[in-house]
């Protein structure tokens, strides 16, 4: 068994093998060796998220089918005839137009001029009796009718067992030994992972950790099923912060339609009025910018400390989400200057019309990229984009028309961009600072201070800014981390050697 995390990598390394070529540019890998990845799984764990996230990070294309909403039609084509010459007579024979699925994987390619990519199949095996013999045609030799998969593309499918979908079909032996299976499992940790870079609610994160046994449940009981999983806590997480935004109470009710298993849904509701009053009672948005005075701070520490197991951990995960916005502020803040340093660049290199026409030139390229699919994060390039064109306005109204004067104000302008970003990282410093204070005020060097290193190690914003900026809290009490974790992996091994003895 796998987790999603490890079937990840397992995905990617088998992307790279397959679209591995020699020195011509031919692909080495055989196609017809090229076995399809079965991911084999329970529903709502990510599967399709991590086909995503190998598509993005190896600059691949993706296309997604889900096979269940298919007939045999759409999936080999319509027939319809043709007339052939044969020995001097014409005869008329049946073809097929493309499969939709085909067709779907080549107009990708045209709109977005990427020719290699992942063609994921979902609920392979919940496929109707008639589709069955197609799915075995396609496992071996990559074709849907008689048209192929494109070269270049690799075939990935997904589906669920028996126990947790009535409509699966159970694969011969055949169909077997013609992919690869990868049994996937639920793993709250690796999930705690990808929770925390993809900005899921902390009361659902800081639950998790506190009753990791409820992250993934399907039970048969005298109602039906009742189930929960990673998409409804993620699904759930979006609704918290909409409704929190605009001041919509949160019900239990409301919980249950995400969290489909009463004493879940039950328990969970609780935690997260709770979660809402202390992050009420200990003010961390003021506590991290340095707003309290001493009494106030002191009061905080001393009711944290004095505070039961489900409090202190709960105050730990307000620390790291009050961090986590800091630092993505900080992070989003750089990518921006990056995307408008590198425009003042060419500007430099070529001044031409000035800003104004950068902008016009950045924004059509922008657009292009994204109507191919191609560009994964446009927000920094849209506000480099009005950054040139609030320049060129400024040229505009100071009459200045000189390139050498022109690049010159500009420089002005974006040096004052640059402080403000050295006044922002100094700020989210002494702010990951005084969370360290806190914590070491509240809990020493007790496992929620260990708790706070973990879940700063897991947060890749966190991360980059500490390799960027260095933190003397995270160095003292990460070094201690790595030691308690050294020292627990030696006796671990020192243990398995008296064993053997």
């Amino acid at each position: 068994m796998m987790n999603i995390k490890e079937a990840k990598n397992e995905i990617a390394n088998t992307l790279r093998a397959y679209l591995r070529k020699d020195a011509a540019g031919n692909y080495c890998f055989p196609r017809v060796r090229q076995r399809p990845i079965l991911l084999m799984g329970p529903p709502g764990i990510g599967k399709t998220a991590i086909l995503e996230q190998v598509a993005r990070e190896n600059g691949v294309g993706l296309v997604a089918y889900t096979l269940t909403h298919h007939t045999r039609q759409s999936a080999v084509g319509l027939p319809k005839i043709e007339t052939l010459a044969f020995n001097g007579q014409e005869i008329q024979v049946t073809q097929y137009t493309m499969s939709e699925i085909i067709a779907a994987v080549y107009a990708y390619m045209a709109r977005t001029g990427k020719k290699e990519g992942i063609l994921f199949l979902d609920e392979i095996n919940c496929v109707s009796e008639t589709l069955a013999p197609t799915m075995l045609e396609l496992l071996q030799n990559k074709t849907f009718g008689s048209h192929s998969v494109p070269e270049g593309w690799i075939l990935v499918t997904a589906g669920n067992p028996p126990q947790y979908n009535k409509s699966v079909r159970t694969f011969d032996v055949a169909t077997l030994d013609r992919v690869r299976t990868i049994p996937v499992e639920p793993d709250c940790g690796v999930w705690q992972e990808y929770a925390q870079a993809s900005g899921v609610h902390g009361a659902i994160r800081s639950y998790l950790a506190i009753r990791p046994e409820q992250f993934y449940l399907v039970e048969d009981g005298e109602q039906g099923k009742s189930f929960v999983t990673a998409r409804g806590w993620e699904d759930l997480s979006e609704l918290l912060g909409s409704y929190e935004a605009l001041d919509i109470p949160v019900t239990r009710d409301l919980v249950k339609e995400y969290l489909q298993k009463e004493e879940v849904a039950k328990d969970f509701a609780a935690y997260y009025q709770l979660y809402g009053k202390y992050r009420a009672d200990y003010g961390i948005s003021d506590l991290l910018d340095g707003t309290l005075t001493q009494a106030q701070w002191a009061e905080k520490a001393a009711m944290a400390r004095d505070g039961g197991f489900e409090e202190r951990f709960t105050v730990v995960q307000l620390l790291v989400d009050g961090l986590e916005q800091g630092f993505a502020r900080y992070s989003r803040q750089e990518s921006r200057l990056r995307a408008l340093h590198g425009s003042l660049l060419r500007l430099r290199g070529s001044w031409g019309e000035g800003p104004g026409a950068l902008a016009k030139g950045n924004e059509k390229s922008l657009r292009v990229r994204l109507d191919a699919g191609l560009a994964v994060d446009a927000e920094p390039e849209r506000w480099a984009i009005e950054k040139l064109e609030a320049y060129d306005l400024v040229l505009r109204q100071e009459h200045i028309r000189d390139p050498q004067a022109g690049f010159a104000r500009v420089k002005a302008l974006f040096s004052q961009e640059t402080q403000a970003f050295s006044q922002l990282t100094q700020n989210t410093g002494l702010r990951l600072e005084r969370a360290f204070q806190f914590a070491e005020d509240c809990f020493g060097e007790g496992q929620e201070m260990v708790l706070l290193v973990t879940d700063l190690t897991r947060s890749s914003q966190a991360m980059a800014y500490i390799a960027a900026n260095g933190s003397e809290g995270f160095l003292r009490h990460g070094d201690a981390l790595m030691f308690a974790s050294r020292e627990r992996t030696l006796m671990e091994q020192c243990k398995s050697l008296m064993e053997e003895r």
